[in-house]
């Protein structure tokens, strides 16, 4: 069977979030670690190595960590700048570096728990007006706010997590 696309479905981003709304993907980011613990829990090598679409278990939790540590410095330059310009990644060429090919699961894991500790903390420590700052992604063309970027990162892990729990399902692990 072939892996689908969405394993969570399409993202559907909201224009204007509720108070409520933004402290339950502020929960989500906080408790992201341990889901994505959960979801590799007990692999193997062999089974950290196996592909979901275009990339392995163990690539898809070296992302995690290289996506979300990208997001939250945009969240600190956001709020310390007016609209600031980032930069994109080509991350396919990123996933495809020997350290996301063959490296650390651990380490990422790692990197991962520290920093959604300090990304939650940040997240709850936000104004509702700095949710509404924004940066400028100039290659991309597109400038989001800071509630936009909460509510595309804690789908982000709830996608590549349904990516692995599918195959952990699809191969009985």
């Amino acid at each position: 069977m072939e892996a689908p696309q969405y394993p969570a479905g399409q993202f559907e981003r909201k224009e204007n979030l509720t108070a409520a709304e933004r402290n339950a993907l502020i929960g989500e980011i906080e408790h992201a670690p341990r889901v994505l613990h959960d979801a590799v829990a007990g692999l193997s090598d062999a089974q950290l190595d196996t592909k979901y679409r275009n990339w392995t278990i163990r690539q898809i939790v070296h992302h995690l960590a290289d996506s979300h540590l990208n997001s939250y410095f945009r969240f600190r330059l956001a709020l310390t700048e007016d609209n600031p310009t980032v930069k994109s990644v080509n991350i396919d060429k990123w996933m495809a570096l020997p350290d996301a090919v063959s490296g650390s699961v651990p380490a990422s894991l790692s990197l991962f728990d520290g920093l959604h500790q300090r990304w939650a903390a940040l997240l709850k420590s936000m104004s509702e007006a700095q949710f509404k700052r924004t940066f400028h992604n100039a290659e991309r063309q597109q400038t989001p706010t800071l509630d936009q970027q909460l509510q595309i990162y804690a789908f982000h892990v709830r996608h590549h997590v349904s990516a692995i729990a599918w195959l952990r399902q699809q191969h009985g692990w």
